[in-house]
C-alpha cells in the first residue's frame, strides 16, 4: 500500500489518491498528466513522471522506494522526503 511509516504508536499515513484515480491519469513523456474525471491537467518533472509511471503499475510503497533507490543516487530518507512532497502535491491535484 502507498504509506510510509508515521511516528511510533501512529497509523501509517496515506500518502497518494486511491489506485484507481492515479490510473487513469493521462501521462505523456514531457511530464504533462491529465485528469479525465475532474478535467484537471498539470507537469510533472522527471521524478515526478516516474512516480506517477510506478504508482500506476503498482501501489506498493517497498516497491517505488526501491525502484527509486536503484534509479538516482540519493539516501533512502532523501527519496521519502520527495515522495511525500510529491504526494501532498498530487493530492491537491486530484482534489
Amino acid at each position: 500500500m502507498n504509506q510510509l511509516s508515521s511516528p511510533a504508536g501512529h497509523q501509517p499515513l496515506p500518502l497518494f489518491p486511491p489506485q484507481a484515480a492515479i490510473q487513469q491519469l493521462a501521462l505523456n513523456d514531457s511530464g504533462f498528466v491529465f485528469d479525465p474525471v475532474n478535467g484537471r491537467s498539470f507537469t510533472a518533472n522527471a521524478t515526478g513522471l516516474r512516480i506517477l509511471r510506478l504508482l500506476q503499475r503498482n501501489d506498493d510503497m517497498e516497491v517505488l522506494l526501491q525502484a527509486l533507490l536503484q534509479e538516482y543516487d540519493v539516501s533512502r530518507s532523501e527519496v521519502e522526503r520527495d515522495i511525500a512532497e510529491f504526494a501532498a502535491v498530487l493530492r491537491q491535484a486530484l482534489a
